[in-house]
């Protein structure tokens, strides 16, 4: 019984040290998560300190993204207006350009038109050209190519060469006096440079020249003088030959008259006919500078014939002339000066913009 007593009484104190070693376990157990909870709820408290502030700052930089983003719509808007503006600006500018040189153009034909040349089109086409190098617009390289072409169409393109022309009727205008009529008189030229020295030489009148052969008789002496009588006789007698054939060379002619009209014109009517020849080709002349080319080829055309008409055409001048008014006739062309279509073109495209 006693050691039953004791048994149990041993087990009592170990349960009751075992209690207490529990119990003390138990205490520092919950002083330890007591203390980890303290620290937890500081970590917590600090935590939720700093979800605060970061919270505060994430707000602020929403605040200062979205003044960013308000800015960066600014600065997007401002640069797409500048953007626009200078597009608008470099626009203008080269719609200016085309504008001018369409206008220019423009001025350039009619200038041509008026004058028959083709010299104002290719200077404004040149000018142009020039110009739009300078502007360095790779939208405005279509234009700088059809001027090119234009310019060397207009180059190739042949003309009537208005003054070269003006210039040979101004010629014709000038030998009108010169030519010689089908009813003219003859005129024969008798008395040539020798012949006349001939005849002053043998003239009697005139004064012998000194024998260097000294006379010895008196039947030389005779001999010579009835060689300077045969000398002064042939030639006077020679002198009124050629007076009595100038004097009776128009009274028989024998012609063949395919123009009667032009036999029966009068001295004081050839007068006038030339004077309307004249009048024809300066005619002929103002039409040419007016640029009335089928007026000039009329004009020309009855000048010739009227040349043909009256004029004796065995004569050289008036075959040169005949030539010359056939020629001329034949190079008065009804021709117009080429027009810039392709650069025209070109710069319509350029100005809607495609």
């Amino acid at each position: 019984m006693i050691a039953l007593a004791v048994g149990g009484l041993l087990l009592a104190v170990l349960a009751l040290v075992w209690v207490f070693m529990l119990s003390q376990r138990i205490g520092t157990t919950q002083q330890e998560m007591a203390r980890r909870s303290a620290d937890t709820l500081a970590e917590v408290v600090a935590a939720r300190h700093a979800a605060t502030q970061a919270e505060s700052v994430a707000k602020d930089l929403a605040a200062r993204l979205g003044v960013a983003e308000i800015r960066l719509s600014e600065v997007s808007l401002q640069r797409s207006q500048l953007e626009e503006l200078m597009l608008s600006v470099s626009r203008s500018r080269d719609d200016s350009l085309v504008q001018d040189i369409e206008s220019a153009l423009r001025l350039a034909i009619q200038q041509s038109q008026l004058t028959g040349s083709a010299q104002p089109l290719i200077s404004a086409l040149l000018g142009a050209d020039q110009r739009i190098e300078r502007a360095a617009q790779p939208r405005l390289n279509p234009v700088q190519r059809a001027i090119g072409r234009d310019i060397e169409r207009l180059r190739a393109a042949e003309l009537v060469d208005v003054p070269a022309l003006v210039n040979r009727i101004d010629e014709l205008l000038r030998q009108v006096d010169e030519w010689p009529l089908r009813n003219a008189p003859l005129s024969v030229l008798l008395t040539q440079m020798p012949l006349a020295e001939a005849l002053d030489a043998a003239d009697p009148a005139a004064e012998p020249e000194p024998d260097e052969t000294p006379v010895t008789d008196e039947r030389g002496l005779a001999e010579r003088q009835w060689d300077r009588f045969n000398a002064w006789r042939a030639s006077v007698t020679e002198r009124w030959w050629h007076q009595f054939i100038a004097a009776t060379a128009d009274l028989i002619r024998v012609s063949r008259i395919d123009q009667p009209e032009a036999a029966l014109l009068a001295p004081e009517q050839s007068y006038l006919l030339r004077e309307n020849i004249k009048m024809k080709l300066l005619s002929a002349r103002l039409a040419l500078l007016g640029r009335q080319l089928d007026t000039a080829r009329a004009d020309v055309l009855t000048t010739r014939d009227l040349v043909q008409r009256f004029f004796d055409d065995t004569s050289p001048s008036v075959r040169l002339a005949l030539q010359g008014l056939s020629q001329l006739h034949a190079d008065i062309r009804q021709e117009s000066v080429p027009r810039p279509d392709e650069t025209l073109g070109a710069l319509a495209v350029a100005a809607s913009g495609r």
